[in-house]
């Protein structure tokens, strides 16, 4: 699949699709193309140039219907503007279309949050993915409020708006295809970061060869001087063929099923899940957050709601750091993760 991120703006339409068909000429694009979209830049002539253009999946950035949340959060957009994007989204006939909800905002009950699944599910989406809202003290809401005035989602909130979207959900006749994903069966999943290797074009963007873990340069300017004589990597690390298999294995845990097939494919019919995360899987199997499957491992709805707590952890060390220092210097010397 081809992934193009950014919330493309009405007036960038001209740039997106020349970007297309230019990676048209140098790739075999026989594929899926994904773009995310902001509902305030999705008019009907955007929306029929992409599809024309062969974008198959949409995501799109709802956030939420309620409006004093969207002001909170500082979106430009309003509910009624976002339930409406997904709608003429539909009309026009993407393949799959995602929406995406934010939960535990500040002000936000479990009643809005309701409010906000039935509201999205009802719209004729395809694919539900949700998230709480990460402030990073380098980003504009981090600023804003100051790093130590951040507050973190209570677990008590988190568990009964994960448990409610499931139930919702489900009741829609969606499957889980992610700790923080539904999705309708049969239907394509959009996904710009379970895939094990690939490679990134554009500031910002990040490449997984197999070898090296790299990040582009976060500096526009910067980004476009470095071309052609020079990548504009702003930071690489090395990836041996263990750190490589638990990438791997990250991913899978996040998509709730982890195929022993697939890992022998990619590493060799010698290997094993057992041989090389025994010591890990075993005690998350007894704890009963995993259990064995005929394919491989599955992941509990008890294992979910965890995974999703380590998860919120790591995004807001790892990322806080990795974006930290690229937003701090557009040719970083290092970033101690």
């Amino acid at each position: 699949s081809l992934y193009v991120g950014g919330g493309t703006p009405t007036v960038n339409r001209r740039g997106l699709l020349q970007i297309l068909a230019h990676l048209r000429v140098r790739f075999s694009l026989d594929c899926d193309i994904c773009v995310e979209l902001h509902p305030a830049h999705m008019n009907d002539d955007d929306l029929v140039a992409l599809k024309d253009a062969g974008v198959t999946l949409l995501s799109v950035g709802v956030e939420s219907t309620s409006d004093h949340l969207l002001q909170r959060i500082g979106r430009i957009h309003d509910g009624a503007q976002a339930l409406h994007a997904l709608e003429r989204a539909r009309r026009i006939g993407f393949r799959t279309i995602n929406a995406d909800l934010m939960f535990a905002l500040p002000g936000q009950n479990l009643e809005h949050w309701r409010r906000d699944v039935h509201r999205v599910l009802a719209a004729g989406v395809d694919q539900l993915s949700t998230y709480p809202m990460f402030t990073f003290p380098y980003s504009d809401r981090g600023k804003e409020l100051g790093a130590r005035s951040v507050e973190r989602p209570s677990g008590k909130t988190i568990r009964s708006m994960l448990r409610f979207t499931d139930e919702a959900c489900r009741n829609h006749g969606f499957e889980r295809c992610a700790v923080w994903s539904w999705k309708r069966p049969q239907r394509s999943k959009f996904s710009s970061i379970t895939r094990h290797r690939y490679v990134g074009f554009g500031p910002s963007a990040a490449t997984m060869d197999g070898a090296h873990f790299s990040v582009n340069t976060f500096d526009v300017e910067a980004y476009a001087s470095s071309l052609p004589d020079r990548r504009p990597v702003a930071l690489s690390m090395a990836v041996d063929r263990r750190l490589e298999m638990a990438y791997w294995l990250y991913w899978r845990v996040y998509e709730l099923l982890v195929p022993e097939a697939e890992f022998k494919q990619l590493f060799g019919e010698q290997e094993s899940l057992a041989g090389r995360f025994g010591r890990l899987l075993s005690p998350v199997r007894a704890a009963g957050l995993a259990r064995k499957t005929p394919d491989g491992y599955a992941i509990t709805p008890a294992g979910a709601y965890w995974i999703h707590r380590l998860q919120n952890e790591y995004s807001l060390s790892y990322i806080n750091r990795l974006w930290g220092a690229c937003r701090r210097s557009a040719w970083p010397t290092e970033a101690v993760l």
